[in-house]
């Protein structure tokens, strides 16, 4: 697995990037992606795409994440990538994130566009970037590629409060966008984004005893997602207030998809949607827990019908 790509990124684990459940929280995961994405546009002969001032820089359009070993506290990490395709301004990019033994810890495929930094209007590849993404190509393998959530084209038009509404879709996160969640052109960064989603995922469930037996990090489960697909619709920027409302889509035995709309509060309209394929985690063996009998009728009852993709 190692020779796939070239290496764009290598760093570590730090204290405040870890979770209660002990390991490297999600958010860190897509934090230290998009840095990476710098990395690859440097090899696409782009290094300066995320400069204040640049005429042109990268906006991600779609993600799909699976995390495939835990990374822990001090774990050295590096990260290597290289281009699925290209088309006229868009791209669709693979990286992978390795342990120092070379194992993998997850895996990303990122859909990304070139656009004018300012206006956010997309902008042809530079001929240089094509010549360049030749030398670059890679296949995407078999443990990045979709297993629990769909890749499937998402509309912004099938996600609005007004659905949500008739859905059924509790809120569970109301703010306003800080500045220090926004890059340098003043939009709100993918890992702060997917901070907002989690931010409130404590509010679902979770309400009396019988709950502590698929999330109760005290007495030793806890929970992990296992995969992720995020698709952006917009950029919020500082002073923006955004309200994301979440259900869950389906419930197996093993796992489940937990599917989030992240909405303007003013207008209703789409930002993001996110579907995270979550388990029950035993933070003593780290081994993903089988729900059975009422634990998973339980869970089973408050999925949402019409909400999975």
């Amino acid at each position: 697995m190692n020779d796939i790509g070239v290496e764009i990124w290598r760093g570590g684990v730090q204290p405040w990037e870890c979770d209660q459940m002990g390991h490297m929280n999600v958010a860190f995961y897509l934090a230290k992606a998009t840095e990476a994405l710098g990395g690859l546009a440097a090899r696409l002969g782009l290094p300066g795409v995320f400069r204040p001032g640049t005429e042109t820089t990268l906006i991600l359009r779609d993600q799909h994440i699976r995390y495939l070993r835990e990374a822990r506290l001090g774990a050295p990490l590096h990260m290597t990538g290289g281009v699925v395709q290209m088309g006229e301004s868009d791209g669709r990019f693979l990286m992978l994130l390795h342990h120092a033994d070379g194992a993998l810890a997850a895996t990303y495929q990122l859909v990304a566009e070139h656009v004018d930094a300012r206006t956010g209007e997309a902008r042809p590849w530079p001929v240089e970037a094509r010549a360049r993404a030749q030398n670059l190509m890679v296949e995407i393998p078999s443990t990045a590629a979709a297993r629990s959530c769909s890749l499937e084209p998402v509309t912004p038009q099938a996600i609005s409060r007004a659905r949500a509404l008739d859905l059924g879709l509790p809120q569970t996160t109301l703010g306003v966008v800080q500045l220090g969640e926004c890059d340098v052109f003043g939009r709100m960064r993918p890992d702060a984004f997917l901070s907002r989603l989690l931010d409130g995922a404590v509010h679902l469930g979770r309400r009396g005893p019988e709950d502590k037996k698929t999330f109760d990090p005290k007495s030793g489960i806890g929970g992990a997602a296992v995969e992720y697909r995020l698709v952006y619709f917009g950029w919020p920027s500082v002073g923006d207030r955004i309200e994301v409302r979440a259900g869950w889509a389906s419930v197996g035995p093993k796992v489940r998809n937990l599917v989030y709309w992240a909405l303007d509060a003013e207008t209703g309209e789409p930002w993001c949607m996110a579907d995270s394929v979550t388990v029950s985690f035993d933070l003593n063996t780290r081994k993903i827990i089988t729900l059975e009998g009422d634990d998973l009728e339980r869970v089973r009852a408050q999925v949402i019908p019409g909400l999975a993709l």
